[in-house]
């Protein structure tokens, strides 16, 4: 949006940086004459992500109800095939970490598939705040709406398969990673998608990997296969939780693949943020 400053001096030509143009008389130079500085990363963060908390609040209970379902469901399916052990570990797991999927890589991915599609993202692009500020924002609003429907999961998983409930607190922090790892590949995918259709493709088989590759036990999986999920970074997620079932849970390695999924984190949202400029852009 062009701004003028009100004491601009005549001859002010707006530009739609911010800033103005004083014509210098007749020798014809310009000066730009700064209004102020952009808004810094946190602020702009906090404002996009209330915005889009509110903006998504309205789906909120059909999404925490689909998302929640589909996981509970699974794992009353792998109830008759699965009765105890590491397995059963791997399935209370993977399947809640599967409601992290749902939402932040397969919305996500819709979201800004659509948004690249209908010009939303030119809005944005007006706006002077930092590009990462709202990938950020928004992966963070809706990877907010994941944690209930991943604490429920959990809840009913152990005591479907009679595991232990002491170390749900892992949980509070293994859901903003995973999301974040998660949320970074969702967002890439619908900025860098050509069509609307096409991002919704890749969530939806982004999130069919992670319900396969998170939920069935490991050891059963081919080598090709277990390479695979080893590349997913929400299977790091359900490692770190999956660990913590045990009698005594080696918390090294729970910190070691929490640390994997904060590193695919940073990396995934930085691969979001460029796909966002490269996108506004165009």
């Amino acid at each position: 949006m062009s701004v003028v400053s009100a004491d601009a001096p005549a001859g002010t030509t707006p530009v739609q940086d911010g800033a103005t143009v004083v014509q210098d008389g007749g020798a014809g130079r310009a000066a730009a004459v700064g209004l102020g500085p952009r808004a810094r990363l946190w602020p702009s963060l906090a404002a996009v992500y209330r915005a889009q908390l509110s903006r998504a609040r309205v789906a909120r209970i059909p999404l925490l109800f689909v998302a929640t379902f589909q996981s509970v469901g699974i794992m009353i399916m792998m109830r008759g095939v699965v009765s105890g052990g590491g397995e059963a570990r791997s399935v209370v797991a993977g399947a809640s970490i599967v409601v992290v999927a749902y939402v932040a890589l397969n919305l996500l991915a819709q979201y800004f598939g659509q948004l690249r599609a209908s010009g939303g993202l030119d809005h944005y692009a007006t706006l002077p705040v930092p590009p990462a500020a709202v990938v950020l924002g928004a992966a963070a609003a809706y990877a907010s709406f994941t944690v209930p429907g991943t604490l429920i999961t959990a809840v009913f998983g152990c005591l479907l398969f009679g595991l232990p409930l002491g170390n749900l607190w892992v949980l509070l922090a293994v859901i903003p990673l995973a999301g974040a790892a998660l949320s970074g590949l969702g967002a890439a995918c619908g900025l860098l998608a050509p069509r609307p259709e096409h991002a919704t493709l890749l969530g939806q088989l982004g999130m069919s990997a992670a319900l396969l590759l998170g939920v069935l036990p490991p050891d059963h999986m081919p080598g090709v296969v277990r390479l695979a999920r080893d590349l997913l970074p929400s299977t790091y997620g359900v490692e770190a939780y999956a660990r913590t079932f045990a009698a005594r849970p080696d918390w090294v390695y729970v910190g070691v693949d929490m640390a994997v999924c904060a590193a695919v984190g940073v990396v995934s949202l930085a691969v979001a943020t460029w796909a966002y400029r490269r996108a506004a852009v165009r």
